[in-house]
């Protein structure tokens, strides 16, 4: 049909547009030879574009209608004035068709018009779908991947909840270890102790005798009265007992050493002998290897600055540090003594300086060095070279962490495979400022 070519699209049934598209077609395209035909036709087209006009079906092309309507009073008043002025119609007549024609171009022209203007709604009505789609197709996957989100983060948040469980075990590990560590060190101290406080209560024993036999002797002579011989008694007795207190004092010192050692460290910093801090945790450690091994000896080598002042320093933590390192050292060398050539004299050599703002500690064996493709990984938590089961891994690693975040210092290590191995441990220090009195 006519109108549907046009591009038309109706909601009515098809037969009313068939019959409107039918009138205009036959109204525009017949040619009118008889008067009464000519006004049915005009009469024929008004009526179908008032029907048109009228119903609210045809609303969407009352536009293109409208434009048929010049077209139609041309033909009108062409038919009019042939009735009422045939002569004035027969002079005019040509410039009256030129007029029916140009109506007709116009509603040619707007029906172009209207079928541009109606794909260009159709573009826009595409268009409008395709991105209500889209929109849809966005929600859709919008949905979905708030459900994935959600999926996901719960996963996340299960495994967070389990690493922090894991890190907590780890952490409880951990100071089970580090526990276990302080343990070790504690047992090597004590064999080491049991020999060290041997000697001065040997001392204190055999003195404590030695004074009870003067002073009978000195009873025998105050009774014959020799005052002279009495005298000397006395001075004896004085000097045993001023021994029987140099040893007590030295056994005490061992005692609060070791108590200071097992006990949990407070962090507070004293003022400490550090010469005497590190002679009396390298004997320690060796005679507790000794206390294991009967036959091990080693030459103790001890270079102490005579002027070192005291330090401040953590004094349980730093005795860990450096009951750890002779424990190393002397390990090194027994290790080594039990493979090397006979001859082969182990030696742990200690010493102590300042170097500017800085108080040195060396610690150096001829045992059998660090490799060098492991030497990175010494100071590393849970790193050992001693066999399952003979350490922990955590020596080295806990005594790098008192000595740079406990006192800002620094632990470095020169070695060189199969001949020796040293430890430097560097504190800062102020020279303490002399008082004037």
């Amino acid at each position: 049909m006519l109108l549907t070519e046009m591009g038309f699209k109706w909601d009515k049934p098809l037969n009313t547009a068939s019959w409107v598209s039918l009138g205009l077609f036959i109204v525009a395209s017949a040619t009118l030879k008889e008067t009464l035909q000519d006004w049915l036709g005009i009469l024929y087209l008004t009526g179908i574009l008032a029907y048109i006009n009228r119903e609210p079906d045809f609303k969407p092309i009352k536009s293109l209608v409208q434009a048929f309507y010049p077209y139609v009073l041309i033909c009108f008043f062409s038919l009019l004035l042939e009735l009422l002025f045939p002569d004035f119609h027969r002079k005019w007549e040509d410039l009256i068709g030129m007029g029916a024609l140009a109506g007709f171009v116009y509603f040619f022209a707007a029906w172009v018009n209207f079928n541009k203007g109606q794909k260009a709604l159709e573009s826009e009505r595409q268009k409008r779908l395709v991105e209500e789609e889209q929109r849809r197709i966005i929600e859709a996957h919008k949905s979905e991947l708030e459900v994935l989100v959600a999926q996901r983060t719960a996963e996340l948040t299960n495994q967070k909840e389990e690493l922090l469980q894991t890190v907590e075990e780890l952490k409880a590990t951990q100071a089970q270890l580090i526990q276990q560590e302080k343990l070790a060190s504690l047992g090597e101290l004590t064999a080491g102790i049991a020999h060290e406080i041997q000697n001065p209560l040997n001392f204190v024993n055999n003195f404590a005798e030695v004074s009870a036999e003067l002073l009978e002797e000195l009873e025998e002579e105050l009774r014959k009265g020799d005052i002279e011989e009495a005298v000397a008694i006395a001075g004896d007795v004085r000097q045993n007992l001023q021994k029987i207190g140099h040893h007590g004092k030295r056994a005490d010192s061992i005692v609060k050493g070791m108590l200071q050692h097992s006990r949990v460290s407070n962090g507070q910093k004293e003022l400490t002998d550090i010469n005497s801090l590190a002679d009396e945790y390298l004997r320690l450690s060796y005679h507790g290897l000794r206390a294991k091994d009967k036959t091990f000896n080693a030459g103790l080598v001890t270079d102490f600055a005579s002027d070192l002042e005291k330090l401040e320093v953590v004094p349980q933590d730093l005795g860990r540090v450096l009951l750890n390192l002779f424990n190393n050292a002397f390990y090194s060398v027994q290790q080594k003594q039990k493979t090397s050539e006979p001859g082969f004299k182990p030696q742990v050599t200690v010493s102590t300086k300042r170097i500017g703002d800085e108080v040195e500690i060396r610690v150096k064996d001829n045992g059998s060095g660090i490799p060098e493709n492991i030497r990175h990984k010494i100071l590393q938590p849970f790193f050992t070279t001693k066999p399952t089961g003979q350490g922990t891994g955590l020596g080295l690693s806990l005594s790098h962490d008192i000595i740079a975040k406990g006192h800002g210092g620094t632990l470095a290590i020169e070695t060189k495979e199969g001949q020796f191995a040293e430890f430097i441990i560097r504190i800062p220090s102020k020279k303490e400022k002399e008082v004037l009195i």
